[in-house]
């Protein structure tokens, strides 16, 4: 199965390195033995639960782990984005609601359906979250449960100055314990080198071509400010013109905009514009945090963003400390939504 994967990577362009091929033999190493409390204590002491991968941005941990799962014999396989795992959750906590232990419902539940749970890009940001999420991994790997995760933080710097933070602790040294910690290294930032490829007058869409786009609408609404109804909710917006929305960076991300609200706009229009970017620094983390909320759901599903980012750069956006990896993410999530192949 490694020749298969590292053929399938060569096939998109991909020459795997050192780092990437032992990631590769590592997955390939995973042991699915049967689930059974007959051998719980055997299992808890002495096999490894799956593989936790971290590193930087860019380096292949989602196309690797993609690449094993499609050659992977095993059909019970689920595979989630952090934050599809999270409402996954949080619908069943509310299925199972007034059951003793929902938790422990949806955990009998993965158990049963699935032989590999893997969760992309895993982060903890919220303290609600990061108690239940923290509490249901512990205890599914402790069953026997094979997980791949891949994060841009090790397990250490999960959470890291979040509220209530040192009940989560425990759950990161189960998770230290059960899983294999992997770090991909290597100098090569393949979503970068995809934008760089693409970066020329004929990739991209300027921003007299977007306007072009919209200009007749815009013109005929005129430009006066809009309100935009999601989840029974209104919030402020430049424009909302058919299958478009035109935001202001200052004025909508300081509104209580969620997750939820994101994924509502991402999946009503077709295409939104944001304008009007200012510099924020660790006294702005609100608005920063639901902006790289909105990135990573825009980016999630593929939504075509255009940033009118005027004359500040992507970098000028966030320049404080405390987001740190978060923030690394999302500079380069932006950078290749900025790219040819993301808009068309």
């Amino acid at each position: 199965m490694v020749q298969n994967i590292t053929d399938e990577l060569k096939n998109q362009d991909i020459e795997v390195d050192y780092s990437q091929k032992l990631l590769i033999e590592k997955l390939c190493q995973i042991k699915f033995e049967k689930k059974s409390f007959l051998n719980f204590n055997i299992r808890k002491k002495n096999i490894s639960s799956g593989i936790y991968i971290w590193g930087d941005v860019g380096r292949g941990k989602t196309l690797i782990a993609e690449t094993y799962i499609r050659n992977c014999n095993h059909q019970n396989i689920k595979s989630f984005h952090y934050i599809d795992f999270m409402k996954y959750i949080h619908a069943k906590l509310k299925e199972h609601s007034g059951k003793k232990d929902p938790l422990n419902q949806i955990k009998k539940e993965l158990l049963s359906n699935c032989h590999l749970i893997f969760i992309d890009e895993f982060q903890v940001e919220d303290v609600a979250d990061a108690m239940i999420i923290g509490k249901l991994i512990s205890s599914l790997m402790d069953e026997g449960q094979k997980m791949i995760i891949t994060s841009n933080a090790h397990p250490d710097s999960l959470y890291r100055d979040g509220l209530q933070r040192k009940k989560f602790i425990d759950s990161i040294q189960i998770l230290k314990q059960k899983l294999e910690i992997y770090k991909l290294d290597g100098q090569i930032d393949y979503r970068s080198k995809r934008i760089l490829e693409n970066d020329n007058d004929e990739k991209y869409f300027s921003d007299e071509k977007i306007f072009e786009l919209i200009n007749t609408g815009i013109e005929s609404k005129g430009l006066s400010n809009m309100k935009l109804s999601i989840n029974d909710r209104e919030f402020d917006c430049k424009q909302v013109q058919n299958n478009l929305l035109w935001i202001e960076f200052k004025e909508f991300f300081r509104q209580p905009t969620g997750s939820a609200d994101f994924e509502q706009i991402c999946k009503k229009f077709d295409w939104i514009l944001i304008s009007c970017f200012i510099r924020c620094n660790d006294d702005s983390l609100d608005i920063v945090r639901r902006f790289v909320s909105f990135v990573d759901i825009a980016y999630k599903d593929k939504t075509k963003v255009k940033f009118f980012l005027n004359d500040n750069k992507i970098s000028d956006i966030y320049t404080g400390t405390k987001l740190g990896i978060i923030w690394d993410r999302c500079q380069s999530r932006l950078n290749e939504m900025k790219a040819f192949n993301h808009l068309n």
